[in-house]
């Protein structure tokens, strides 16, 4: 039994396995970061051009009134869509990120 725990004790080829694991680990995360900071801004960005689409639809409608010889009438009606604030495309603006300073708590 010494003799195995002498042996575990001397053995050396796991650490070598361990910091390529920890080197491709923070590899990985770092990379992930990026990539989701990239996939957060892309979808914002597509977000953004559905809500100018919806935006733009035409919802004006006309319809004419009608009246027959034997005077029954119905009256038309009329509807204008006017432009509404951030109907336009390119309103999402993307700022700086922010740390725990700038919202007012000055730290020392």
């Amino acid at each position: 039994m010494k003799l195995i725990i002498t042996k575990l004790l001397r053995d050396e080829n796991g650490f070598i396995v361990s910091a390529e694991l920890i080197l491709v680990a923070t590899i990985a995360v770092l990379s992930l970061i990026v990539g989701l900071a990239e996939i957060s801004h892309g979808v914002n960005q597509e977000l953004e051009d559905v809500g100018s689409a919806v935006g733009a639809v035409q919802q004006s409608y006309v319809f004419n009134g009608l009246c027959s010889p034997n005077k029954a009438a119905v009256v038309g009606s009329y509807f204008n869509d006017e432009r509404d604030l951030c109907d336009s495309q390119f309103d999402l603006i993307t700022n700086g990120a922010a740390g725990e300073g700038h919202y007012g708590h000055d730290r020392d």
